[in-house]
């Protein structure tokens, strides 16, 4: 009998694993039918999105975008051109992505060029998160639904619009999500490099990225079940390598390996001249409470109560159902600008905290994977028959917000994008005016880059014909006792380097007219000199 029973068992408990691997077969070519579905979902949602926002004339309001754009320009176009123009600060993928669009004057000045890349980012992010929730929990209605609150939300939207390094970001986190889940199952050294490469694409576009890279590796030693260290080993220096190349980057160019972190034009460097021209601290500098709570605001901002609500239930469901990995890696997103405020590093500003201001409110849509997960995983958490039900109850609460209020000014990034860019738009109009109407090719601007560059990007002047800060031989030329200036114009900030030069050239008899004053409320003088015969 005992031979008979453990007979039966066997037999049971091999129908029960061959029923199992059944349903994860059908469920598998249920998700792959699915994640077409999704993916020319997200596209049209994408492709709709980028016309709102460009027949709006939305595309560059934030500041950050039109610097991203030029910056990814001037590589191949300017006085020296090269891999040196990526510049110390940004770091260099969502700019060598535009490179293959922005080379074309109409996609340059229209903004597309950046758009695009971003857009696209935005489609593999979603679908890169429906691959990591469905393969988290094994179900395709959660990760539909994940990767639909995701995608909805009308700020990632707008951003996805724009050329933001944003949605590059978050293509990258959720593929490393995915690649690394992915390992666990497999163990495949396949695996194991895609989910460097994701890492390496994270480490390349955002510096959140140097920060996760070291939990990925933890994760990495403690999933692997052979081989352990040397796969390990193999993925952290993988993981390092990018961020590695980048002190090297910086020390080949600027003499600093820490330039983008202590330079000259370091947000640390800007924080502190800016103390020292009596600014008060930024909220959260040197405060964990206040930290998170402007963190937690912005949050709030970016992706709506309900959706709030809603993830940190899923956060509890998501570690009740053991999948602590997805939870972890995707919360140390928002943990890292807590941390940042804290330090000092960076600021973010929302309307109903002081200063009462809009600045960097985007930094909220860090914990939106996050949240998307946690509403994948209150679905995983239904029983199997009502979860499509669950799945369309939650997207229909995380969206309830925008649906209730379906208008910009409730999109608090394109809020923020519009009233900080007021006056950046105003004078840089006004100036590309002037310069499409009085400028003839070949003459030659002596200007700054920065925000400067909107002005030559909106006037169709290409940046090789601007001799700006860019250039090696600009700061020799601004500091010289007697410069001599080739160039028929120059733009300037009233004051700033430009500005003294040309005063000094003009004391010497040269005749270079100020030609043209702009001055917008809120914003530095434009001043823009001619020489005369």
């Amino acid at each position: 009998m005992p031979a008979i029973t453990n007979s039966r068992n066997s037999r049971a408990s091999s129908t029960r694993r061959r029923g199992k691997k059944s349903a994860s077969a059908s469920q598998a070519g249920g998700g792959a039918g699915a994640l077409v579905l999704l993916a020319l979902v997200l596209s049209a949602l994408s492709a709709a999105a980028i016309w709102f926002t460009y027949s709006r004339g939305w595309t560059l309001y934030y500041g950050d975008a039109a610097a991203h754009l030029n910056i990814a320009r001037r590589v191949i176009d300017s006085r020296d051109p090269g891999w040196g123009q990526v510049g110390t600060v940004w770091l260099p993928l969502p700019h060598l992505l535009m490179l293959p669009l922005v080379w074309v004057d109409g996609l340059w000045r229209s903004g597309l060029a950046g758009a695009i890349p971003a857009a696209l980012c935005f489609v593999l992010a979603g679908c890169f998160l429906f691959l990591a929730t469905r393969r988290a929990f094994g179900d395709v209605y959660a990760a539909t639904c994940a990767a639909l609150v995701l995608a909805l939300n009308p700020n990632l939207l707008y951003l996805q619009s724009t050329p933001m390094t944003e949605p590059v970001f978050l293509a990258a986190v959720a593929a490393l999500l995915y690649f690394t889940l992915r390992f666990r199952d497999t163990q495949s050294w396949r695996s194991l490099l895609a989910a460097a490469a994701a890492t390496s694409a994270a480490t390349m576009t955002r510096y959140e990225g140097w920060f996760l890279a070291p939990f990925a590796a933890l994760y990495i030693l403690a999933a692997a079940k052979d081989q352990r260290v040397k796969k390990a080993v193999v993925f952290a220096g993988l993981a390092a390598l990018v961020p590695a190349l980048w002190l090297v980057h910086n020390y080949a160019y600027y003499g600093n390996a820490l330039a983008f972190y202590n330079g000259p034009s370091s947000a640390k460097a800007i924080y502190q001249r800016a103390l020292d021209a009596g600014m008060a601290r930024y909220p959260g500098d040197g405060e964990w409470k206040k930290a998170l709570l402007y963190v937690r605001a912005a949050v709030a901002l970016c992706a709506g109560m309900p959706l709030v609500w809603i993830g940190r239930a899923g956060f509890i469901a998501a570690l009740l159902k053991r999948r602590f990995w997805p939870a972890a890696l995707l919360a140390l997103m928002p943990l890292f600008y807590v941390w940042s405020l804290h330090s000092g590093g960076t600021p973010i500003f929302v309307p109903h905290l002081w200063p009462n201001a809009w600045y960097n409110t985007r930094y909220g849509l860090a914990a939106l994977p996050l949240l998307a997960f946690g509403a994948g995983a209150l679905v995983a958490l239904a029983p199997a028959k009502l979860r499509p039900f669950a799945a369309v109850v939650v997207v229909a609460a995380a969206v309830a917000p925008w649906l209730a209020y379906p208008r910009p000014e409730a999109w608090i990034c394109c809020k923020e994008s519009q009233v900080n860019s007021e006056a950046r738009r105003a004078w840089t109009r006004e100036t590309a005016a002037y310069l499409q109407a009085n400028y003839h090719r070949g003459e030659g601007i002596l200007t700054t880059f920065g925000d400067l560059a909107g002005i030559y990007q909106q006037a169709g002047i290409p940046l090789r014909e601007t001799h700006n800060d860019c250039s090696r031989s600009w700061r020799r030329l601004t500091e010289s006792a007697h410069p001599e200036i080739r160039e028929k114009w120059a733009v300037a900030f009233s004051g700033d380097a430009v500005a003294r030069t040309i005063s000094r050239v003009r004391s010497t008899g040269a005749r270079y007219d100020l030609v043209k004053t702009i001055t917008v409320k809120g914003a530095p003088v434009v001043e823009v000199y001619r020489r005369q015969p």
